[in-house]
């Protein structure tokens, strides 16, 4: 008897599945969807192709947990001491496949804390990397309520710098964007926990989220640091006086005797280095025992010493002043920048 051998050999095929053109997303397949294989396999039995054999496969996508913050500045914020509401600007991505709240929270990493304060975050709602008068009146946040996967929001954190910061100072401020749970809007979600063990049948999570500034890698967090550097003025004033004439000796080696011409140099400087000194005004009270000249007047934005200035006292819109109530000089000095001089002179004449 003839015995014959007849061999099965399995035929694959190769599906094609036409997909609509769109960008891949960095959160990757919806946390808790299903993903289904198939696998079909032809054959034929002595010349006559059989019915088909089928199987398939379905698996639950886990979710992935990852927060990205990036400051969204080139270089460090420049700011003067004292000024308030002072801008860092941040980027704050969900890269998870799952909608996430994230909660914020700014912090001093390094600086004297002494000298800067009120660190709050604010929705950069326009995205131009300031804050405008619309968003400080809606108020600070504490978290981004349900970001979508792959969804940027820009932020904007402030604080304020202390007066006793000086030119050079820097403050380095971190933010931290933390993944919580979404699904209930206008609430911030629990904290996420990872999943431990083997991979479950429902929707197991994932930590994927690298090392930031000041967390560790797969935290469910992230962290970026923004800089302010203080560009501060360093002001200084000198005031000398000289004797002009006295009216025993006119102004042949003059003595300060009743009736002598004192002239009062005022020198204001702004060291090197810093920032340009703006809005200078100088008050110098009188002692009593000295009359103003008015004659003379009151020159401002002199030189270092105390010449080539203009006289202020007399101008339609008068840069300087001689109060007879208070006897009080006041003058307006135009900007002083880094590593410049200007100066007030006056003259009094003794009582």
């Amino acid at each position: 008897m003839k015995r014959s051998k007849q061999l099965l050999g399995a035929v694959s095929t190769i599906a094609l599945i036409a997909f609509s053109a769109s960008p891949a997303l960095a959160g990757g397949s919806t946390a808790g969807s299903s993903i289904t294989n198939n696998v079909s396999v032809s054959f034929d039995v002595g010349g006559v192709t059989q019915t088909a054999v089928t199987a398939s496969n379905t698996f639950t996508v886990d979710r992935k947990i990852d927060v990205l913050v990036d400051f969204a500045g080139t270089a460090a914020t420049s700011v003067a001491p004292g000024a308030q509401n002072q801008v860092l600007a941040f980027d704050v991505t969900n890269l998870s496949n799952a909608v996430v709240d994230i909660r914020l929270a700014a912090a001093l990493n390094a600086g004297n804390a002494a000298n800067i304060a009120n660190f709050e975050v604010y929705r950069d709602t326009n995205g131009d990397r300031s804050l405008s008068a619309a968003e400080l009146a809606t108020g600070p946040i504490t978290y981004l309520d349900e970001v979508a996967a792959d969804g940027t929001v820009a932020v904007i954190v402030i604080a304020d710098i202390g007066l006793g910061a000086v030119n050079g100072n820097e403050f380095d401020v971190v933010l931290t964007g933390t993944a919580r749970e979404g699904g209930t809007a206008g609430t911030q979600g629990a904290a996420i926990t990872q999943t431990a063990g083997a991979n479950t049948a429902g929707v197991d999570t994932v930590f994927t989220d690298g090392a930031g500034t000041t967390d560790a890698a797969r935290d469910g967090a992230y962290s970026d640091v923004g800089k302010y550097v203080v560009a501060g003025a360093t002001m200084s004033v000198s005031k000398t006086s000289r004797i002009v004439s006295d009216p025993v000796n006119g102004p042949t080696n003059p003595k300060a005797i009743p009736g002598a011409t004192i002239e009062y140099c005022i020198v204001v400087s702004n060291a090197a280095g810093g920032a340009t000194g703006t809005n200078i005004d100088v008050d110098d009270d009188l002692p009593a025992d000295v009359s103003y000249l008015t004659a003379f007047g009151i020159f401002v934005d002199g030189n270092a010493s105390c010449a080539s200035g203009t006289r202020g006292d007399n101008l339609p819109t008068p840069t300087a002043s001689y109060i007879s109530g208070t006897h009080e000089i006041t003058a307006d000095l135009s900007n002083i920048a880094p590593s410049q001089s200007r100066s007030v002179y006056f003259r009094v004449t003794i009582d």
